[in-house]
């Protein structure tokens, strides 16, 4: 299987870009959209100046509990900027979103949760809810990791979107939105031990 095929298999639809749209932005923007891969792992991103954003991040199932996705993950923690990447809000019938929050809480991130971002599939026509994580090596406000994920979702996820699918996203105004203490922690039932 090639790297988009794995990608494809585990990510949704609705979370997935095309074949098309990601050679592109790893052929016209190089200098920032990037591929790791190996036999077990694919990883996405793309790094700005200050901060690397986590597109997608794959580790094949025979090869979890191998330390992979904390390696791959520690290859961008080493630039020592801020990291953020969006989740799937958990999901009890699906162990992978709650596995996902757990191993992401043990690795240090925090959820932004003044950070709102529901943007519309061009795919599905489906809205879909996100959730924004964020690694502040620095101590990096949820306003900076706003900023961020602004300049990210313009340079990224609609970069010429409506040429590879027919139509664009809405703007960043209106998937993106900033409200101090909206909502609640996502990863706070994941970051405590439990105690009996």
């Amino acid at each position: 299987m090639n790297w988009y095929e794995k990608l494809n298999q585990y990510f949704p639809v609705e979370e997935m870009k095309s074949k098309e749209h990601m050679e592109t932005l790893l052929k016209e923007k190089s200098d920032v959209y990037h591929k790791d891969e190996g036999p077990y792992h694919v990883l996405m991103y793309a790094e700005f100046d200050n901060f690397s954003f986590v597109d997608y991040l794959f580790v094949s199932k025979e090869s979890r509990g191998m330390g992979l996705g904390k390696k791959t993950l520690q290859m961008l923690k080493d630039k020592k900027k801020p990291i953020i990447l969006e989740v799937e809000p958990v999901n009890y019938e699906d162990t992978d979103t709650e596995k996902r929050l757990r191993f992401y809480a043990r690795e240090g991130f925090e959820h932004a949760s003044s950070i709102g971002y529901c943007r519309r599939s061009l795919a599905t026509g489906e809205e879909n809810s996100m959730e924004i994580l964020y690694w502040a090596p620095n101590g990096e406000s949820e306003e900076e990791i706003f900023e961020a994920m602004k300049k990210m979702y313009e340079d990224i996820h609609t970069y010429k979107d409506t040429h590879f699918y027919g139509e664009s996203y809405d703007g960043v105004n209106k998937v993106l939105t900033f409200e101090e203490g909206s909502k609640e922690d996502v990863l706070e039932p994941f970051s405590n031990p439990v105690s009996n």
